[in-house]
C-alpha cells in the first residue's frame, strides 16, 4: 500500500478544527462511539473523542481511537474506555475490511486506553504497551476502573481490567503488508509509559498523549513538563511527521500540534517561572496569565489546576 506524498488529511484544517467543543452533543447517535471514524490518510483511520472530561454522555470516548488497515491484517491503537467501546471500534473495522484485527496498542495505562483491553483479549488479540503503562496498571487499575464505571454507570457493563500481554522499552517494530510501523517511546510526556506509533514511509504519527490539539492538555501531578519539552524538542522535533493524530482533539499538522502542546507548555513554564522568581507564592500561582489558550476546549476546567502543578514542580527545579 502506497500513499501519495499529496494525499491531505480528511480531518486537515480549519473546518474541522471549528467542529472541536466539549458543547457539540454525541455525534454518532447509533453507536457507543462519539464519533465515526474517519479515513485520515488512506488506510489509517480514526474516532476522534470529544475534547471534554470523560462522562455518562460521551461513554468516556474522549481520546482518540484508531486504527491501521493492512493486507495482513489491522493494528488497533487503543483499546477503548469500555468493552462497550472496543465492540463498537470492532463493528466499524468490519464495516471497512475483512482483515482480522492482529494487534492492539495501548498509548498509555489511562482508562481510556487500557479499559477496553479485555474485549480484545477474550478474541485472542494480543495487546501491547510500554512496560511503565503496565506497572501503572498494575498499581492503579481497580482505581482506574472504579472511576470509569462512576461515570458511565450501566455502560460500563462488564468491563474488567486486564493487562497488556505485551511488552516494551524502547521500541516494537511490526511489519505487516509491507508496512512498517515503529511503537516508540521517545521520552517521558504527558503520562507513564506514553508511546507514539509512527509510519515512516505514509509521513503519519498516531502520536498518543504526548501531543494534543484543540482541547487544554491536562497536566498531572506526576507530570514531569520540562521532561515533556525536552522529550518534544529532542526527539520529536527532528522527525517532524506531515500528519499527526494527536491523542486529544482532530487529525492534524505537526505545527498545530506543536501550537497546542510545546508552545503551551513553554509559556505556561515562563509565566510560573516569572512569578516564582518575583516571589509569588503558590495561591497566587493559580492566576498566572493564560488568557492566551482560553478558547481551548477543557480551559475553564484545567487552566487553574495546571498552573499550580507547574508552579509545584518548578518551585525545586
Amino acid at each position: 500500500m502506497k500513499v501519495c506524498a499529496t494525499s491531505v488529511l480528511m480531518a486537515l484544517g480549519l473546518p474541522l478544527a471549528a467542529l472541536a467543543s466539549e458543547d457539540i452533543a454525541d455525534q454518532y447517535p447509533q453507536s457507543e462511539l462519539y464519533a465515526k471514524p474517519v479515513e485520515v490518510i488512506p488506510f489509517v483511520y480514526s474516532a476522534i473523542g470529544a475534547t471534554a472530561p470523560p462522562t455518562y454522555a460521551n461513554a468516556g470516548h474522549n481520546n482518540n481511537l484508531s486504527f491501521i488497515v493492512t493486507d495482513a491484517g489491522v493494528v488497533v491503537v487503543n483499546a477503548g474506555a469500555s468493552d462497550a467501546l472496543a465492540a463498537a471500534l470492532h463493528a466499524e473495522i468490519k464495516a471497512v475490511t475483512d482483515q482480522p484485527v492482529v494487534l492492539v496498542i495501548n498509548e498509555n495505562g489511562q482508562g481510556h486506553a487500557m479499559l477496553g483491553n479485555g474485549y480484545w483479549r477474550d478474541l485472542g488479540v494480543d495487546v501491547l504497551a510500554h512496560a511503565e503503562a503496565i506497572a501503572e496498571t498494575r498499581k492503579n487499575g481497580d482505581f482506574i476502573l472504579q472511576g470509569m464505571q462512576r461515570y458511565n454507570g450501566d455502560r460500563a457493563g462488564d468491563t474488567r481490567v486486564e493487562h497488556a500481554n505485551l511488552s516494551f522499552e524502547d521500541r516494537y517494530d511490526i511489519t505487516l503488508g509491507g508496512v512498517t510501523i515503529e511503537v516508540l517511546h521517545l521520552g517521558p510526556a504527558h503520562d507513564p509509559g506514553d508511546l507514539q506509533v509512527w509510519i515512516a514511509q505514509w509521513g503519519l504519527m498516531i502520536a498518543g498523549d504526548i501531543a494534543f490539539h484543540e482541547r487544554m492538555l491536562p497536566i498531572f501531578p506526576h507530570t514531569c513538563t520540562s521532561c515533556w519539552v525536552e522529550t518534544w524538542v529532542e526527539k520529536l522535533e527532528p522527525m517532524a511527521p506531515t500528519y499527526v493524530v494527536p491523542g486529544h482533539g482532530h487529525p492534524t499538522n505537526f505545527a498545530q500540534v506543536r501550537r497546542y502542546t510545546l508552545d503551551y507548555l513553554v509559556d505556561l513554564r515562563a509565566k510560573v517561572g516569572a512569578h516564582i522568581e518575583a516571589g509569588g507564592d503558590l495561591a497566587s500561582a493559580y492566576y498566572v496569565d493564560q488568557e492566551k489558550w482560553r478558547g481551548l476546549d477543557t480551559f475553564e476546567e484545567l487552566a487553574t489546576k495546571n498552573a499550580g502543578r507547574v508552579f509545584e514542580e518548578m518551585e525545586w527545579e
